[in-house]
């Protein structure tokens, strides 16, 4: 009974299957990459980056090869570890259209006595932020993750404090001008 639990949580985001950095950074014109870590059963599986939802036909895949040679996409590449169980993806010549949510996945289609089988893909998401390229000190600029942050606080502050205050100001405007028309019609019926 706890083998559909385990299953569960093999594709659960950042689980132990596969792991790496859940947010990273470059700037625009740059490159970066990001290490995905895998457990060892994982080592012959084919391993992928999308950008998500990462629907196929709707999303680019950039797939591992069976060979363990490095596999380009455009200006993403993804290439295999197996030695130290990793694998790594390029995003090179960034632009701001770049940033967005990202999946590291194995692809986990199995064949058994013939016949294919399938298990939810190990995966994790990765935020990845672009900032604008500045001629200026790097150090000066505001990373991607404060800039979410702060506009984090700002929708909470929004949603847990203005709109209700808004909503409670707005009934009792209308609850104390309820009383008055309600005075005036049953003046003028008289």
């Amino acid at each position: 009974m706890w083998l559909p639990w385990a299953l569960l949580l093999l594709c659960a985001p950042g689980s132990l299957s596969l792991r790496g950095p859940s947010n990273v950074s470059g700037t625009v014109g740059g490159s970066l990459s990001v290490s995905c870590q895998y457990q060892e059963e994982y080592k012959r599986f084919a391993k992928y980056w999308c950008r998500q939802p990462c629907l196929p036909f709707f999303s680019e895949t950039v797939e591992t090869s069976a060979s363990g040679e490095e596999v380009r996409s455009g200006r993403v590449s993804i290439m295999d570890h197996p030695g130290n169980l990793t694998f790594t993806v390029t995003l090179e010549n960034l632009t701001a259209s770049d940033a967005g949510k990202y999946r590291c996945g194995i692809s986990t289609i199995l064949v058994e006595d013939g016949l294919p089988g399938f298990l939810p893909d190990p995966l994790f998401q990765v935020q990845v932020f672009v900032s604008p390229a500045s001629s200026s000190d790097s150090s000066a600029r505001t990373p991607g993750p404060s800039r979410s942050l702060l506009s984090s606080i700002h929708f909470l502050l929004l949603i847990f404090l203005k709109v209700p205050l808004f909503l409670s100001m707005l009934s009792a405007i209308l609850w104390v001008n309820r009383p008055q028309r309600a005075i005036r019609g049953q003046t003028q019926s008289d």
